[in-house]
């Protein structure tokens, strides 16, 4: 099975997300597995916004104290079950480099801008391996600026942008959008604007759900029948 020269528009595969979110990090890595088997011009992403926890304040909260409230004495059970999913995954998470839980609305207004740059899966890249690897503080300005200037976009522009109320609104309305959805948890993919799966789901099982919608839209074809 293979997909059809005569048909260029691609599947899409909208991954709402947030960017502290582990099993997200996790799925990505997965998806890219997937993609890996398949013709890379054939699929486009799109990351969505999701607040895992949007009461959280905008200069962030200690890390260690929110989860202990949030999870009890569960934290380093938790802890080890995402680290040992991480290096199943080709991650090596430094849980212990986390700091402070941030606020992630500027995070997701700037990869929102990033998908007008053509930067967006980049910029996603960058901000979880800054949270999850280097254990930066992603609710700073300072480096949302950096992640933005490192994938090529406009510095000067992102941070004017970022010191004003710009697509704040466009954000929450987003993520209420993907509440009314259904969407409860994250990642959650959506191929082809046709069907979703929720969770970091393995590789084997991505690559069937975007043949699958790609079946649907006439892009693939059985070159066994």
């Amino acid at each position: 099975m293979t997909f059809a020269s005569e048909t260029p528009e691609p599947v899409t595969i909208d991954i709402v997300s947030d960017v502290v979110c582990p099993w997200c990090y996790i799925g990505k890595r997965n998806l890219e597995a997937a993609l890996a088997t398949l013709p890379a011009d054939d699929v486009q992403i799109r990351w969505r916004p999701y607040q895992l926890d949007p009461t959280i304040p905008p200069e962030g909260i200690a890390r260690r104290a929110y989860l202990e409230r949030k999870f009890g004495a569960r934290v380093d059970e938790i802890y080890a079950r995402l680290a040992a999913a991480g290096r199943d995954a080709g991650l090596d998470f430094a849980f212990d480099r986390i700091e402070r839980s941030p606020n992630t609305l500027d995070a997701h207004r700037l990869i929102r801008w990033a998908q007008s740059a053509g930067k967006q899966n980049e910029v996603v890249e960058q901000l979880f391996r800054s949270f999850f690897i280097d254990g930066r503080d992603i609710g700073e300005h300072a480096i949302l600026i950096e992640t933005a200037t490192e994938a090529g976009m406009d510095p000067d522009l992102v941070a004017r942008l970022l010191e004003g109320e710009a697509d704040k609104e466009s954000v929450r309305e987003e993520i209420a959008t993907a509440q009314r959805l259904g969407v409860t948890g994250v990642p959650f993919f959506i191929f082809g604007g046709r069907f979703g799966l929720p969770g970091a789901q393995p590789a084997e099982v991505l690559v069937s759900a975007i043949k699958k919608a790609a079946e649907k839209s006439g892009e693939l074809v059985d070159n066994q029948a």
